[in-house]
């Protein structure tokens, strides 16, 4: 449907600020929310942030008021804005589309139509 290519990652120190992108391929990127995820080593999948097709935003509690998702679809791009970053934030982050459009979709990953390779994250104390 659409594939998706993160990049954007590095290793910063606590406190410090990344910028992650997804560029997406095809014409259809407006109609997709678009969602971004993450896994630590050992962990499961976690969701991290979503945009809706309408700009409607949705986030973990843990990032709340640090990360910022945003999207041009001028570009077939959506971003994370990294701030205040925490050790606990190092992670692969991957980018994920959902046909449904809408934050509660691609929070829940059940309709999620393609994923990144995923970046890598690291934050050190």
């Amino acid at each position: 449907q659409v594939q998706l290519v993160e990049s954007g990652g590095g290793l910063v120190q606590a406190g410090g600020s990344l910028r992650l992108s997804c560029a997406a391929s095809g014409r259809t990127f407006s109609n997709y929310a678009m969602g971004w995820f993450r896994q630590a080593p050992g962990k499961g999948r976690e969701f991290v942030a979503a945009i809706s097709t309408t700009s409607s935003t949705y986030y973990l509690h843990s990032v709340k008021g640090r990360f910022t998702i945003s999207r041009d679809n001028a570009k077939n791009t959506v971003y994370l804005q990294m701030n205040s970053l925490k050790p606990e934030d190092t992670a692969v982050y991957y980018c994920a589309a959902d046909r449904w459009g809408n934050t509660v979709a691609v929070a829940s990953s059940a309709t999620v139509d393609s994923w990144g390779q995923g970046t890598q994250v690291t934050v050190s104390s």
